[in-house]
């Protein structure tokens, strides 16, 4: 008996005073789509994610996606005819201007009934969603060390916290001033996100990324969570991590997961291996949720400075203040310089891997990423490595789009969680659970393994919006309570540390 699949839609126009339509499943040439009461015959084959014009236009008009323009035509086209890389560019140059433009959005008010989830509170009032001991090392040369305690920790003490990690990386010798500061700096933010109960600090003893320098820049209020030592300074390195570790257990024997106030959540909010539907389906669905978390007075952070790059000045017209405003203006143009410096362009395509998938200006992927924040105003702009501690709407954090690199500058900023939107799949997983969304079915039905949430059933005509949303919300607060993602059931948990330096 055959099972009926649910009708999904074939192709969207994302905001009334758009140009073109997006394709939501391969369409054939000759086939017809019926949009705003007219019928359009396809000249040409186009794959799902690309656009369709809706309408004749002429060589140097701008097409309209999302509302904003996307880039300017290079030749005349027809209505079904393919918008892509042969005959749309982008408008963007080096010499870009901004000005205040403050949007007036308002969000709708949060139920007086505040959802909650079971967490671990803190004594420094934050809360974390996981009790967990991390043993970090201060240089490349202890990681198989770290890797053995874990294994021994997970052999003899599995039911004394809810997981234990090596935090492991290849810095921490031969670094030089801002170079060794930025690692040492990660390295202590990260250590203080609130889902770690308790961290073991394990250096070698020669090295640049001295242990007790390192140890100096954590919170006081840690220092009953925190232990540390040499192993060159110690007979039996193995069985002083072994003690070491058992006193921070110890620490942890009396953490219990309580109810705690949804607002007490930081979020963070990255995309990666972007395709044509991520600006339709998954990153919409995480600015919807922005907006909720935001009305609640949570924390969410945004970080990938470069993918703002087209999409700016609509993150500043959400600024709370003029303030925070001039604060963006210098973090893109900040990172910008940082391009031209290194001689770089600063208004690069989208990928090969994105283009496939049907983005084709900058523009066009940076209108579609921003969509993480919804209407959520931006409360505050950070450097990296730094905590974020803003309510009520979105912190943007000074980072790269590098995966890895930006999601564990959003760990280290303290967020409990990633929500990580995809189009085309990754395993990557940060030491914080890091939750992938599909933007496709197709993706989430052959990466079940990778993916947490089915974003593409925003597209089936069987449900809604308001529905998708209220079901991941209820997923966010699920794993806030401890049900595991799957880079946590893959151990798939790694760090990667920003080897480049902007001036903010």
């Amino acid at each position: 008996m055959s099972i009926e699949q649910p009708q999904v839609r074939r192709f969207i126009q994302v905001h009334s005073k758009d140009t073109v339509a997006v394709a939501l499943e391969d369409l054939a040439k000759g086939s017809v789509i019926s949009i705003n009461n007219q019928d359009i015959t396809l000249n040409e084959d186009i794959g799902r994610g690309h656009k369709i014009a809706l309408s004749n236009q002429l060589e140097n008009d701008q097409i309209i996606k999302y509302g904003y323009s996307i880039g300017y035509l290079t030749s005349a086209i027809q209505a079904g005819d393919w918008v892509h890389s042969h005959n749309l560019k982008t408008l963007l140059s080096d010499d870009d201007k901004f000005s205040y433009q403050p949007a007036n959005h308002v969000l709708a008010n949060a139920s007086e009934d505040m959802p909650t989830f079971m967490g671990y509170p803190r004594s420094n009032g934050l809360v974390g969603i996981r009790n967990e001991l991390w043993i970090i090392n201060s240089v490349g040369c202890v990681n198989s060390l770290a890797q053995a305690l874990v294994r021994q920790c997970k052999a003899q003490f599995s039911e004394l916290a809810d997981d234990f990690l090596a935090v492991t990386h290849p810095f921490g010798c031969s670094q030089l001033g801002d170079d060794l500061a930025q690692t040492k700096n990660l390295l202590a933010s990260l250590a203080s996100n609130p889902n770690a109960g308790a961290v073991l600090f394990l250096g070698l003893g020669c090295e640049n990324n001295q242990l007790s320098a390192l140890v100096a820049d954590l919170p006081s209020e840690m220092s009953e969570r925190i232990s540390y030592f040499n192993a060159q300074e110690v007979d039996d390195e193995e069985a002083e991590g072994m003690a070491h570790i058992e006193k921070l257990l110890a620490t942890m024997a009396n953490d219990k997961r309580v109810a705690c106030p949804v607002s007490k959540l930081t979020l963070a909010m990255k995309c990666g291996g972007s395709d044509g539907l991520s600006g339709l389906t998954a990153n919409p669905l995480l600015g919807r949720i922005s907006e909720k978390m935001a009305a609640y007075g949570a924390t969410v952070i945004l970080t990938e400075t470069p993918e703002m790059f087209g999409a700016e000045q609509v993150l500043m017209n959400n600024a709370a203040n003029e303030g925070v405003y001039n604060d963006i203006v210098k973090l893109v143009n900040g990172f910008k310089q940082y391009f031209i410096e290194n001689k770089q362009p600063v208004y690069e395509n989208p990928s090969p891997g994105n283009k496939a998938g049907g983005l084709t200006t900058l523009e066009d992927k940076s209108l579609g990423a921003i969509q993480k924040g919804g209407n959520a105003p931006v409360q505050d702009v950070i450097k990296y490595g730094e905590k974020a501690t803003a309510k009520n709407g979105i912190t943007l954090l000074q980072g790269p789009g590098n995966d890895a690199v930006s999601c564990t500058a959003l760990a280290a900023s303290g967020a409990n969680m990633v929500l990580f939107t995809t189009g085309r799949g990754t395993p990557l997983g940060v030491p914080v659970p890091t939750v992938k969304i599909s933007s496709n079915s197709s993706l989430a039905t052959r990466k079940k393994h990778w993916i947490d949430f089915d974003a593409g059933q925003l597209l089936r005509l069987d449900k809604t919006q308001d529905e998708c949303t209220q079901e991941f919300f209820d997923l966010i607060l699920e794993i806030a309570s401890g049900k595991a993602t799957k880079n946590e059931l893959n151990q798939f948990k790694e760090i990667s540390i920003w080897k480049g330096g902007v001036t903010l």
